[in-house]
């Protein structure tokens, strides 16, 4: 009965496709795995970012020395708010704030993400005794490098965004470091931003009334607490691994006379008419290091002091110490319903803020949980 019915569909698509002289064929397919493997190496158009090192015939008296005068100039990323940073150092002078006439903020507008990497997972419990678990995300560093206009901007590739014609580019670099371990062209890129060059970098599409000043600080205060976020990053790396760890199967009984066939992923439906394997059917291969995106994630509490915000669940994707990038949520009913700041938090607001800001509905220990009153 279903061969027939399967049969019926096929000669009726074929029908179709011949009298509109164009045939359309639709393959089933469970998951589009080929969308999000793995880059093996760079496009030619990316910039060789490591310089290669060669022999300098220098003694390690004089190398040592070297070391030490270019750690006592350019200093290790300040991450404790209150230190500046050689860029800090650098800038003459201060980024200005957007005049008054500027556009407002409205909810369709996109602001400029940050560069973070996860740091832990920590308990926070709220005030009626609910247990939430939390994944710490530190803002390390964050500059803004450059600003490419909507008129300007070309993407390498056609990412999913809706008129993307309307937006224009942020570069954001993040961890300053040593410029004598990096190629020339590579810091070319930071030569007309005033800041020292980075680690990493990241593009981040933005609304044209959210463009930021080249030089400009990114920090915790770009976020507040209740707010919701989206942060995108890199699953575990955990090799090539059977179906049984991959995709969580049950594999074949233990016992009465199944022979090596335990773990095995067992039939795969190749027969019959297909006479093939369907695209996406669930199969021992390489898992993990993959870019995920977990969306609509709470922030419950920040530190100002030391860029750390904690976010909801335990599930961002992305080892310890990995990188991570974090957005303002696109799911439409979290989006924030007050302007946050924007374009962004300058530097001049952000130190009138308290050191920690807790969310109203968590439980701060610093506070008094049982008080007596005299009789």
């Amino acid at each position: 009965m279903l061969r027939t019915v399967i049969g019926d569909l096929a000669r009726l698509r074929l029908s179709s496709s011949s009298s509109s002289n164009s045939c359309v064929l639709v393959t089933q397919v469970r998951e589009k795995g080929h969308l999000s493997r793995p880059r093996l190496r760079n496009p030619h158009w990316f910039l060789r970012k490591e310089r290669s090192q060669t022999d300098d015939y220098v003694t390690a008296e004089n190398r040592n020395f070297v070391k030490e005068v270019v750690h006592e100039t350019y200093g290790s990323p300040a991450l404790i708010k209150g230190v500046q940073t050689y860029e800090q150092k650098l800038i003459r002078t201060p980024i200005e704030k957007p005049s008054v006439d500027a556009e407002p903020w409205t909810p369709k507008v996109r602001r400029c993400g940050v560069i973070a990497r996860k740091i832990g997972q920590y308990p926070l419990w709220l005030k009626n005794g609910e247990r939430v678990r939390t994944t710490l995300l530190q803002i390390v560093d964050n500059h803004v490098i450059k600003y490419t206009p909507p008129e300007e901007y070309q993407p390498s590739h056609r990412p999913s965004v809706h008129n993307l014609h309307k937006y224009g580019c942020l570069l954001v670099g993040a961890e300053s470091t040593n410029p004598a371990l990096l190629t020339k062209e590579y810091c070319g890129i930071f030569r007309d931003s005033g800041v020292m060059p980075k680690k990493n970098v990241a593009r981040f599409i933005v609304s044209p009334q959210a463009a930021l000043a080249p030089g400009t600080p990114l920090n915790v205060g770009h976020f507040r607490v209740g707010e919701f976020v989206d942060v995108r990053g890199k699953t575990v790396d955990h090799g090539f691994q059977g179906v049984v760890k991959r995709h969580g199967f049950k594999g074949m009984p233990a016992s009465h006379g199944v022979t090596k066939t335990h773990r095995r992923a067992g039939n795969i439906g190749g027969g019959g008419e297909k006479g093939r394997v369907w695209p996406g059917t669930k199969m021992p291969g390489h898992m993990g290091n993959r870019w995920r995106i977990s969306k609509g994630l709470r922030i419950w509490r920040i530190n100002t002091k030391y860029n750390v915000m904690w976010v909801q669940g335990s599930a961002v994707p992305g080892s310890t110490n990995g990188l991570i990038y974090i957005y303002d949520t696109i799911l439409p009913l979290r989006k924030p319903k007050e302007a946050p700041p924007f374009p962004t938090l300058y530097e001049d607001d952000a130190a009138a803020l308290p050191e920690d800001i807790w969310y109203d509905q968590v439980h701060d220990f610093k506070d008094e949980t049982i008080t007596y009153k005299p009789e």
